[in-house]
Formats: structure tokens, sequence, C-alpha cells
């Protein structure tokens, strides 16, 4: 039961609340008073219960807007629009609160959190650290000076009295005991069942997360019951803390509908909406449920994240819960970067996994939960490679840093009643075809196999030759042409042809017959195309999931598979589709056909058996092909895996390590017991087809599993040190043989490909006219190789190379030529030209007949040339510099280098010099310069904008009530904007600058946290789009009043303000014509009554206008 630590109940009498009321709010403004003079801290407004409510919907506000209302409608989408506004008014200064009572926390755990909160360039979070310490100086001096009015250190060994031990009781129940909720045993509001100790304990750790205003990982290990813990700790939201959402839970698509059971199994009370489907399901979900919020808990997937991204960021969550969390890992994935937009009081992430590779993902996960205190990935990275000397200091402060935030827990802790599983690596052999393409696939690449090509091969080859082979090991049936056929046959060459197909085989007819249940995963889903032909053939019920199973065919396979007394014994899963959010219990054999190059996705794998409610052993038995690629793909899977348990299990650091294998790592993996397969001659390891006995097969077991326990020993004993230093070196030995390449030997042959044998000559006469006619395939080159051309700079207009440079590489490419009888090209070009390009190739000639080699002093002067040039620029270096130019000035070379990647300024400047003396050498110099004038000028302006601006604010003591805009008619005619509002915008315009990537968002914010308009919901709901339109026109505005005939001699001139001045209309509904004539009725009464009675109504009352009067008054209103 839920226990509260001050309040039973029935709650505390209406006397004690008031009496309490007066002390805490004494207390509370006392607190909260130095953050009020920051204007940090600020009070909310007092509204009706019908609009503060925190649990108020804007339907239950507006009312469902009647089908020919059009101005009902324009009502309620404001109304609307207003309820959102509260609720973000009220959600920032709930945030506001957690900020300082989270700092206050965290501060109070450890200083390492100052070190981090520092890191943060926000002034604001610097300021709101400042007055926390400056209240905790106070505090320490009033206990000081109490201390010494009360007789020094022996008042400190005296007795409490009383009275000041009931002072301290009730100040703390007052401060820190009022919040704490505990529960003991599985809540009420539970009903499909009771939850674990262990559950219940996680609750707890989440609720106390949320009394501390902090975001949290549930890292439970996979099939603990984090889905369970996450609807408990929403359930005590809303039955104890009055908090009925709206919460955003984002989830993989394929574990929906298992979330919306799990709310319906635990706490069906709980409203939940699941937003998923085509186009139009969709909108109708957004149009009835979504927009009025008649939901609790919004269920979606990563996709509609995206898709629908534009009505969620409307909502003011209470808690964003993603579940799989290590897919925001990248901090630059989309998904990761849009869900940073939504606004949320607190986040929530759940992963089995919360490290799959290094140290960066983990702040990656940290930044997105906190990002007032982990906002600089750069500094938390650099502060654990300094600690790196000393490995104890970096164990203990990780340690620090994850405690509050991070719960891990594995089953081997936590769940008694669930037997360990046991993992065996079943070790297989190559059959005859598996040996012939190996050795294929190898002699292809021969020279990057074994490493002779130096640089050479790119790591995009070698990574093709890693997947060829582990399709190899897999079966040889993944290649085009490797079955026999047409016709193709499901026949016993399906398993034969395979050294893992026969111990599967093996393995499943043991498993069928013990009444055993079997679960297969593969990478590659076209081994699961295998696996259904093979068993199809041995007569096995099968269900299959891939990436390319539709959402309702996966839900249906999965039910199936799990129902009472289902016939299915086998289930086929690709792994990473297969191994997100299923519930797979009733299997108690995992097959793992191949291995991941990410273990965590492997873990995932098992745990679809391996979890609560599996009342049976659960035995994993991963294929590992012998003396081939695949056994270092374990080895650095299990590198990963002590990787993982250093850092998150044990609190250990680590240095921050590559994702992806190193191109000497994929050509280890690559070389590791090739030189076996070359020298060959049949099936290598395990023998195919009935020839290995029962005997032989428990044989095999045996040694799977002593070679598991060898390879797991092996790095159990790693610590952090050798992690550290760990390379593809400490897995080139394995069974005693080294296989470390020898990089000095590089030029000679490791692996001989396999001796070349004199097949048998047949002389028959088909035989001999098909070789005969076969034509095609490479013949030896008889010629002597040409030497290499002269190494010749590529010559670009924009590298202001010197002419003559062009005429010495002309001469030197001529004498080459001519060297090695080397005929001039003709160049390309129409049939047409051909007479001219012949000559062309004549004079070409005559240059390469007449040509000499280029002298000592010849090639003295040619490298002397190359470097008067800029042979380090390229074109899109150039093309920035163009930019810079016009952003900054052609001589502002600081701010054109910010623009220039990888250039300082005074590379800036010296390329500056010669491209304003030579400019007019390069094609299209005129557009070149034009771009930079066009951009100057655009400075210029920005610069006059900006002291206009500065002398119209100056004119006025306080210009947001003092200030006069002289508005044109035409701008006066459509305005929508008060004059307070124009002013304010002006001012914050001069606050931030007239352009900006950031400044309309930041006026926005501005307009949002001013009490001026903390009721004026027109000006609220401006976005930042419309901010800029009304803010140029104003701004134009000022420079027509001010700035006389100097702006407009810029591009454009008047045309161009008349232009701006249009800008600024906020869009409405396009009014259509009204059928038979008649007009719009609204429109009609606008039109006629426009006169100074009906103009003092309007938002553009308060207006002065100037302008062409005379000219306004004698034109009438077209009819």
């Amino acid at each position: 039961m839920a226990r509260k630590s001050n309040v039973d109940s029935d709650g505390p009498s209406t006397a004690d609340v008031s009496a309490n009321e007066d002390v805490e709010m004494h207390d509370q403004d006392t607190k909260m008073s130095g953050f009020k003079k920051f204007g940090y801290y600020q009070d909310t407004p007092d509204y009706t219960d019908s609009d503060t409510n925190p649990n108020t919907t804007a339907s239950s506000v507006a009312g469902d807007a009647p089908v020919d209302g059009r101005k009902k409608r324009a009502e309620a989408m404001n109304m609307r629009k207003s309820i959102y506004g509260k609720k973000h008014d009220r959600l920032g200064a709930s945030k506001e609160d957690d900020t300082i009572r989270r700092f206050r926390y965290l501060l109070g755990l450890t200083d390492l959190f100052r070190h981090f909160i520092d890191t943060n360039p926000n002034p604001h979070i610097k300021e709101i650290l400042a007055e926390i310490d400056r209240q905790d100086a106070e505090e320490i001096k009033k206990t000081k000076a109490s201390k010494v009015r009360k007789g020094g250190a022996a008042a400190e060994r005296r007795r409490k009295t009383e009275q000041e031990e009931d002072a301290e009781l009730v100040r703390e129940e007052k401060h820190g005991g009022h919040n704490e909720t505990v529960f003991r045993e599985s809540p009420g509001y539970i009903q499909g069942g009771t939850m674990r100790d262990y559950q219940v304990a996680g609750l707890n750790w989440l609720i106390s997360l949320h009394e501390n205003g902090i975001s949290g990982i549930l890292a439970d290990e996979m099939g603990l019951g984090k889905t369970l813990q996450t609807i408990s700790f929403i359930g005590y939201l809303r039955f104890i803390a009055g908090i009925t959402g709206p919460h955003l839970v984002v989830v993989p698509k394929s574990t929906l509908d298992n979330w919306k059971r799990e709310f319906e199994r635990w706490i069906p009370e709980i409203n939940v909406l699941v937003l998923q489907g085509n186009k139009d399901d969709r909108a109708e979900l957004i149009k009835e449920r979504l927009v009025d919020e008649k939901f609790d808990v919004c269920i979606t997937s990563y996709e509609m994240i995206l898709r629908e991204k534009t009505h969620l960021k409307k909502f003011a969550w209470e808690y964003i819960i993603i579940d799989e969390a290590h897919r925001i890992k990248n901090e630059e994935s989309s998904l990761a970067q849009m869900v940073r937009l939504f606004n949320s009081r607190n986040r929530l992430l759940i992963t089995g996994t919360p490290l799959q590779n290094n140290l960066h993902e983990l702040w990656a996960l940290l930044n997105f939960l906190l990002p007032d205190v982990f906002g600089d990935s750069a500094a938390f990275d650099d502060w654990f490679s300094q600690q790196g000397a000393d490995s104890d200091t970096v164990v203990q402060q990780l340690h620090k840093v994850l405690r509050p935030f991070l719960l891990r827990r594995v089953k081997a802790d936590v769940e008694k009643s669930l037997l360990p599983k046991k993992e065996i690596n079943l070790y297989v052999g190559l059959s005859d075809m598996q040996v012939t393409w190996y050795k294929k696939i190898l002699e292809k690449d021969i020279d990057a196999v074994n490493g002779g090509a130096g640089n050479k091969e790119s790591k995009t080859r070698l990574l093709n030759i890693v997947m060829q082979l582990r399709k190899c090991c897999n079966h040889p049936y993944l290649f085009d042409g490797a079955e026999p056929g047409p016709p193709y046959t499901t026949d016993e060459h399906l398993v034969n042809n395979a050294a893992k197909m026969v111990m599967l085989d093996r393995l499943l007819k043991r498993m069928k017959a013990q009444g055993s249940r079997v679960l297969i995963f593969s990478q590659m889903s076209r081994v699961l195309d295998i696996m259904e032909d093979y068993s199809v053939m041995r007569g096995y019920n099968y269900c299959r999931i891939d990436g390319s199973t539709a959402h309702e065919d996966r839900i249906a396979a999965i039910d199936d598979y799990n129902k009472p007394g289902s016939e299915k014994f086998l289930f086929l899963l690709t792994t990473r589709a297969g191994g997100l959010g299923i519930n797979l219990t009733t299997a108690d054999i995992v097959v793992l056909f191949d291995s991941d190059w990410n273990p965590q996705a492997d873990l995932q794998a098992m745990d679809r058996a391996h979890r609560i409610g599996q009342t049976k052993q659960v035995y994993v038995f991963r294929f590992v092909t012998e003396g081939a690629i695949e056994e270092k793909v374990l080895e650095r899977a299990a590198q990963k895996l002590r990787l993982d348990q250093l850092v998150i299990q044990q609190g250990r650091a680590q240095q921050p390590t590559k994702n992806a294998a190193s191109k000497d790592e994929l050509l280890t993996m690559i070389q590791h017991g090739a030189e076996k397969v070359f020298n060959s001659k049949g099936p290598i390891g395990m023998a195919t087809g009935d020839q290995e006995a029962d005997d032989d097969f428990e044989a095999v077991m045996k040694r799977g599993e002593q070679m598991t326990q060898k390879l797991n020993e092996k790095y159990e004993t790693l610590g952090l040190d050798d992690l550290q230093k760990f390379t593809s070196d400490s897995t080139y030995e394995w069974n005693g043989e080294t296989f470390e390449p020898r990089k000095k030997n590089v030029g000679l042959t490791w692996i001989n490909p396999a001796k070349r044998e004199r097949k048998e000559q047949n002389y028959g006469i088909d035989m001999y006219y098909r070789k005969t006619l076969v034509t095609g395939g490479r013949t030896e080159n008889k010629q002597p190789r040409i030497p290499r051309a002269p190494k010749q700079i590529l010559i670009h207009d924009y590298q202001f190379f010197p002419e003559r440079l062009s005429e010495l590489q002309d001469k030197e490419t001529a004498w080459y030529r001519k060297d090695n009888n080397l005929q001039a090209p003709l160049p390309e070009g129409p049939d047409e030209d051909l007479e001219v390009r012949e000559a062309d190739q004549e004079l070409a000639q005559k240059e390469i007949d007449n040509a000499e080699p280029l002298t000592e002093e010849e090639k003295a002067e040619k490298e002397r040339l190359i470097e008067k040039g800029f042979p380090e620029w390229n074109k899109r270096d150039f093309q920035q510099f163009l930019n810079g130019s016009a952003k900054f000035g052609r001589t502002n070379y600081a701010g054109i280098a910010e623009e220039v990647d990888g250039k300082t300024a005074e590379e800036i400047a010296d390329y500056a010099k010669v491209f304003w003396k030579k400019y007019k050498t390069l094609d299209n110099w005129q557009k070149h310069l034009n771009v930079i004038e066009d951009g100057e000028l655009r400075v210029r302006q920005s610069e006059q904008k900006k002291e206009l601006l500065k002398k119209k604010i100056g004119m006025y003591r306080m210009p947001l009530q003092q200030m006069v805009i002289k508005y044109t008619v035409s701008t006066t005619n459509k305005k929508v904007y008060t004059e307070e509002e124009d002013r304010f915008l002006l001012v914050m315009l001069n606050k931030y600058g007239v352009e900006g990537d950031l400044i309309y968002e930041q006026i926005r914010d501005e307009i949002r946290e001013s009490p001026l308009f903390r009721f004026d919901w027109f000006f609220l709901s401006r976005t930042p789009q419309e901010i800029g339109r009304r803010c140029n026109t104003l701004i134009q505005t000022v420079v027509r009043e001010l700035g006389g005939d100097e702006m407009r001699n810029g591009k454009g001139g008047k045309r161009a303000y008349e232009d701006d001045e249009t800008e600024d209309e906020v869009e409405e509904p396009v009014k259509k014509k009204a059928k038979n004539g008649v007009k719009n009725k609204q429109l009609e009464a606008v039109k006629g009554k426009a006169s100074p009675a009906s103009a003092a109504t309007s938002r553009a009352s308060s207006v002065a206008s100037v302008g062409p009067a005379t000219k306004a008054k004698g034109k009438g209103k077209k009819k």
C-alpha cells in the first residue's frame, strides 16, 4: 500500500492545512525571492477552474463546433489555442521549480555535477546556480551565528530540548517529508495481477525521481517487466499525485498493441490512444481524440513521431516515455532531434541495453533526459579521458554520475524463480560445397586478403568480403547459381550442403522428441527462406517474422504461436525484426543461426524466451563455423559485452571506442582460417550426411560447452586497463595459433591460393567444339608495361597558378608521350567536327614529335610556380570564400575564415589579396563579383537598419509606452497588430538584432514570458514566421521615417518596401463566393460600416496614420 510520510488517508484538518500554509508560504517566498529578482521564476496567473485545471481539455471548454458556424469554429480554435498556451505556461513554471529542486538534489549528492552544470553556457542556468550558492552561504552563516550565540562549540555537544526536536521534526516534515511516497506491496490500482517485490522497488525509484525533478533511465535486463513498472508509475501519477496527463509513450511499431494490452490488463481506467494507421485513420484519430485531448496516454511509434510532429508538438506533455531508448543514442538522428523539441516536464527512457557501443552514446541518453546538466558532449568525454590515468577514480566518479539516473538489474539478481539461461556455442565445420565457395571468395580478392595492396583496399571492399564469407558460412545456396537446378527440388541436399543445417537437423529432431519448442534467429531473411523449405520438407509447423512482415501479421503470428495447445514447433525470426518487444515464453530453445555484429541484438533475441513467465530451463545454441570468420565476429561481440558489464553494471569507465570494425580488424577476420581452407580438399570439421552417430553429436555438444566456457573465461579476466588497450591484436590468437599479420612482410604472399591441378583431357568431339566456341575472358598482356605518366597538378582557375606552370606541364607530358611512343589522342566531339578535331590532333602530334625533356632549371621553376598558386584550395573552399565575403565583407578575413572549413584568417588574407588582383581571369567572374557585392550591400543596409532602429528607440525614455510609429495608410488598413505589440516587437528587434538565425524564435519566447501579453492570445499564438513578417514591415516603416532616400538607393528601391508591407497579413480562411449572387452578409457589414465609430473598436484604433491622406480620401471604394 502507498505510505504517505505525514498524512493519513483522510488528510489533515482544515485548521492544520491553514496553519501549515501560512508558514510554508513565508518560507517559499523567502526561498524564491532570489530567483524572482532575475526574472526566472514567475508567478502563474490566477485562472478560474475552467481554464486552469491541469486536466482541462480544449473540448471541455470550447465544446464541439457546429457544422455551419464558421465564427463558432474560429472561436473554438482560438479557445483551443488558449488552452494549449496556458498549459505551456504552467508547464514552464513547473519546470522552473523542478530545475531548482534538481540542482539542489544533485549538488547534495556530489560536486561532480557542478562540473557538468558549469559547462552549460546558458546564463539562466549559471544565475540559478549562483543564487543557490548564495542561499546556501546565508544558511551556513545563520547557523554559525546561532551557534556562537548559544555558546560556540560547547553548544553543539549539548542535548536537544524537546522544543528544538519538535521544531526540527516539523521543519523536516514540511520541507522533506510531505512528498515522499513509498509502496511496500503491489499498489491497489493495479488490477491485472500482483507486482513482484523488485518491480515495486522499481516503482518507488521512479517516484523518487519524479519527486526530485529528475528524469531517468529504467535499464533493467530484458524480461523483468519494465513495461509493468512504467504503467504502474503512470498509475501513481494519476491516482496518487493527481496528474492525469497527458503522457506520450513512444515505442517500436511492433510493440504498439502489446503496450495497449498491458494498459488494459493492469490499469483499464487509463484512457489510452494508439496513434497509428494510414493517413485517413490518423486524421480521424487526430480530429476526434488527439486535438481535443480525449486521452490520458498517447502511444505511438517512432515513425509517427516524425509524420505527426506538427500536432504532437502542440501539447505540454507531463511525461515523454521512450521504449527501446537506444534508438536515440545518436543525437544527430531525426528522431532524437524531434523528441527534443517536444515540451515536457519529465522524460523517462526504457531500455534493456543502455550501452551498446561507447560512453558517448550514454551521454546522448543523459543529454536527452537532463540537457541543463549534461549539455556538452565534449566536456563529458574530455572529463573521463582526463581521469584515465587513475582507473579507480574513474570508476568511482562514473558510478556517482550514473547512480541518480539509471536503474539496472539483471534476472540473476532479482528473479529467483527464473532459471538462468544456458548458452552453448556449437562449433561446426564447412561442407564440401562451402569450402569451394569459400575458396572462390578469397581467390577473387586474394590481394586484399593478403593485405598486399597496402592501403589501396577500401573498407567497403573488405566489408563486402566479410559479408560474402558470412553468407558462405550460413548456406552456399545464398549465392546465385549455387543451388543445383533447374529443376529445383526440396531434398536432402538442402541439409547436406551446409554444416550448420546438418547440426540444426540433428538438434531439432532431439528437441521435437523431448517436447520443446524452438525459436530460430538469423540476420538474413533469405536464410529464413531456406528454413521454410526445410520445415516443409521435415513437416514442422512454423511461424515467421522478418522486416517485411506487416504489423497485423506479426500480431497474428505471435498469438498463434503462444495460444494454448499450439501446434507450431518453430518460430523463424530475423534478429533485428524479431528481437524487440515480443514475448515468446512458450518456447524454451533459442537457436542463433548466426551472430549479429551487435551482441546486444543477440541478447534481445535470447530474451524473447528467457523472461518472466518462463517455467522451463532455456537453452541458447549459437552456431559458429570453426576455423572461419565467424569465430572472430564472436570474439569481438564478447569484448563489447564485457565493456557493457564494466560500464553499466559495475559503474566502470573506459575510453570511447569505435562502433564499427576497423580495416585491420576486418582484414584479421578475413584472414582467420583462410590458409586452412586453401589447403583442404574436402569438408572441414564436422562431416555431413549421416556419417556422425548420436554419440558423436553428444561429443560436439560437450566440446561446445568447453569452448564456450574457455571464451567466457578469456574475457571475464579483462579489467578496465585491458579494455582501454584492447585492439584486434588480442584476438589474433586462437587454439595456440597466432594469426597476427606481419606488416613488414606485406609484399610477400602470406596465404597461397589453392594449387592448380591439371584437368583430365577429354577428346570428345562435343567437348572440343564447346571449348573452342567459348570466347571472352581475360588474356595475359605480353607487352611490356608503360612507365607511369609524370604527376601533374590539376589546374583550376580559382587556384591562380601562373600561366607558365601550364606550359611546363604540357611540355613534360609531350616528352613523356614521345619517349614511350604514344600518339596524340583524337579529341572527342561530334562527327560534324571531325576535320577540325583531326587538325588539332595533328598539331598535338607535331608538339610530341618536337618535344624535349625538362631541364633541371625548368624542373626547379615548376616547383616554385606550384608554391605560388593555391593547390590546397578546392571548389568547395572557393565557394565558401565567396559566401563568406558576401556575408562578412571582403576585408573581414576572420569572419570569412569562420565560413571556410580548415582555413585560418592568415590563409584567407593571402588568398584574398591574389583573388582581388586576378579575379577577372576567372570564368564567370562577373557573376562571382555580383555575389560578393550584393552581399556587402545587404550588410550595409542591415547596419543602417540597426542604426536607425537604435536612433528610433533612443528618442524615447520609455519606448514601450511612448514610442510613436508612423504607419503608412496601406499598412494601417491591413493592420491587425496593436501599437503596443508593435512597440514591443521593435524593442525586441533592437535587443536581438535585425538579422540572425533564431531572432524570431527568441522574440516569440519573450512574448510568451512577458506579463504584458498574458491574456493577448492573438499575439501569443503568432508563429516565428508571422513575427518575422511583421518585424520586417515595422523596420521598413522606421527606415522610411528616418532614413529618407538613402536606403532606397539599394537594390529593389521603393517597390521592394511596398511589397514588404503586404507580407505581415495574417493568413485567414479563403471566403468562398456565395451562390446565386448573394453576398456574404458579414463581409457587406464590414464594407458598409467603415466609419470612424466602427474603426474605434478595431485593433488598429490607437495608431496614427501618415502618408497620402488626400489621395486616400479622394478615392472611393469599389462596389
